[in-house]
């Protein structure tokens, strides 16, 4: 009898350390669970970067494609699709793609608006190169894809100035629409709304609404990436001057504009909206 109480006992005891270790296997699993989450998650962490690198990779390819494509179906299937089509279906995918994706990277998918959010202290300038370089790569890769499925040339999908209007004329045209995009975007932002459903309304809204009635000119492209991609592939760089100093021409004077209307940049919501809110650092001033 003795001997088998001494079984039970040892036996309760086994249990109770297998129980016990078993509890600390499950909370050190979960204490490497939860750093390696937190890993995934910091985007303050410089090796994270490449997840917003790759958000404005494929987010830049979707807008090509579509902004793109446009054109170069309608010289495809003639008179399938219509110019109001082809203007409005990218303020559509970029209502999709803010929706979608801007709280990993902000969802710029264009170099003007890059160089606007630094400009206005909203993103570090040392992260902007990076971010231009995979915009004009994945406004490249959209359409070699374009190309090779459609079987026109890019040249199609791309920006010119309309027959019978100078260079000039068609470089204040993208300065201008430009000027109300930069606009839009950095005032939703200050709000912290380019990362919800009122940036994402507003932003594809004007776009559409930009092409509507501004793209007769100069082809509303707003974005030297968006029409770097169609001129690389297609090799003609005709009057791409235009679609590099007219965005960014605009997008400096909306830089201005905002700070008239909302003073200096730099809070934590316009950061929040151009670095992609998760878990974005707040600046120095908000920390003390």
């Amino acid at each position: 009898m003795a001997e088998h109480q001494g079984d039970e006992g040892t036996g309760r005891k086994s249990a109770r350390e297998d129980r016990a270790h078993a509890n600390n296997l499950a909370s050190e699993l979960g204490v490497v669970e939860q750093n390696l989450l937190q890993r995934i998650e910091d985007f303050n962490d410089p090796r994270q970067e490449w997840r917003r690198l790759f958000s404005e990779l494929y987010g830049t390819f979707l807008l090509v494609v579509v902004a793109a494509g446009g054109g170069m179906m309608s010289q495809a299937f003639p008179g399938v699709i219509s110019r109001t089509a082809a203007v409005v279906g990218p303020g559509l995918m970029v209502m999709g793609i803010i929706l979608f994706m801007g709280k990993v990277s902000g969802a710029h998918l264009n170099p003007a608006v890059s160089i606007a959010f630094a400009l206005r202290g909203d993103f570090p300038w040392r992260r902007v190169p990076a971010y231009v370089v995979v915009q004009l790569a994945g406004a490249t890769l959209a359409c070699l894809l374009l190309q090779a499925v459609i079987g026109v040339s890019a040249t199609y999908g791309s920006n010119y100035p309309a027959a019978g209007y100078s260079a000039g004329a068609a470089f204040w045209m993208e300065a201008l629409l430009t000027l109300a995009l930069v606009s839009v975007i950095l005032g939703t932002a200050s709000g912290a709304q380019n990362i919800g459903l009122l940036g994402a309304f507003a932003v594809g809204g004007y776009i559409a609404l930009a092409g509507l009635w501004g793209s007769p000119i100069s082809g509303t492209s707003m974005n030297p990436a968006r029409t770097f991609g169609p001129d690389l592939v297609g090799a003609n760089f005709s009057d791409y001057w235009v679609y590099v100093a007219g965005p960014l021409a605009g997008a400096v004077a909306a830089v201005g504009v905002a700070f008239i209307l909302r003073g200096a940049g730099g809070g934590k919501s316009g950061s929040g909206a151009a670095q992609g809110d998760l878990f974005t650092e707040a600046p120095k001033e908000e920390r003390a």
